[in-house]
């Protein structure tokens, strides 16, 4: 499998920094996992937007969804696309309200969102119990602590696995999704302190330690905002799990 960064700013874009979006792919299978600010300009700079099997969101805050609505304009009103978008709706998976969220942030208002379809283009999907498979990925799903419905997700091919937090406190559930993933893709939004709310994100020691109590094999630290110090955060994670840690950057592609 092959990871690509989109963006992964967290809560915020920073400078020329897009916030959460990933591309998974193994061959000519390719997922996107997150579409935050600025990421739908970053997926057209990488790869064709129409050449995607499914479209994953981790969760509904708008750093992890916004550029949607842009989505729908370019599938629905490109002169030209490379494929009909209308011979296959898109797969789009998400918590239980992905559909009404995201048809209200594309409407004008709440009228037109009651009466606007986007069938023709998405066939939305809520997470499976147990695994699901999905342009054949495994893909599995597990609730995780934050303020609203929120998934880290698991994705398999090929007997290899990449696990991706979303935005999360530590937390059992999670530590057993990521149990001997080859890689961790894992949020850390601040550095370890008291002052820290729970349930909410991690800070970089906690995305080393969940690293060690899963037994994976690389860590890959992303959404950490744009006021907070990478360094430090990196530096913590490095401290936490004795393994290979890296800070995510928009543009690179990670080999799991």
């Amino acid at each position: 499998m092959l990871l690509t960064v989109l963006g992964c700013s967290g809560s915020a874009p920073g400078p020329n920094a897009a916030t959460s979006g990933y591309v998974v792919e193994s061959g000519d299978a390719r997922l996107v996992v997150d579409l935050g600010y600025g990421t739908l300009a970053a997926l057209q700079a990488v790869r064709d937007p129409f050449a995607v099997d499914a479209l994953l969101f981790s969760h509904l805050h708008p750093d992890h969804c916004a550029d949607f609505s842009g989505y729908i304009v370019l599938r629905r009103y490109h002169p030209a696309p490379p494929v009909d978008p209308r011979r296959r709706p898109l797969a789009v998976y998400g918590p239980a309200d992905t559909r009404d969220r995201l048809v209200a942030a594309y409407a004008c208002n709440a009228t037109e969102a009651a009466d606007t379809d986007l069938s023709d283009l998405f066939a939305f999907h809520e997470y499976g119990d147990p695994a699901t498979e999905i342009a054949g990925f495994t893909v599995t799903a597990a609730q995780v602590h934050h303020p609203c419905e929120a998934y880290g997700l698991r994705i398999e091919h090929g007997g290899r696995s990449l696990c991706y937090t979303g935005d999360t406190g530590l937390c059992d559930a999670l530590v057993r999704l990521a149990e001997g993933a080859d890689t961790l893709l894992a949020e850390a939004s601040w550095t370890e302190g008291p002052d820290r709310p729970a349930r909410l994100h991690m800070s970089g020691r906690q995305a080393g330690e969940l690293a060690v109590k899963a037994g994976a094999g690389r860590l890959v630290v992303t959404h950490v905002p744009p006021w907070t110090d990478k360094a430090a955060v990196l530096a913590e994670a490095r401290r936490a799990f004795p393994g290979e840690v890296v800070l995510a950057t928009a543009g690179v592609e990670y080999r799991i």
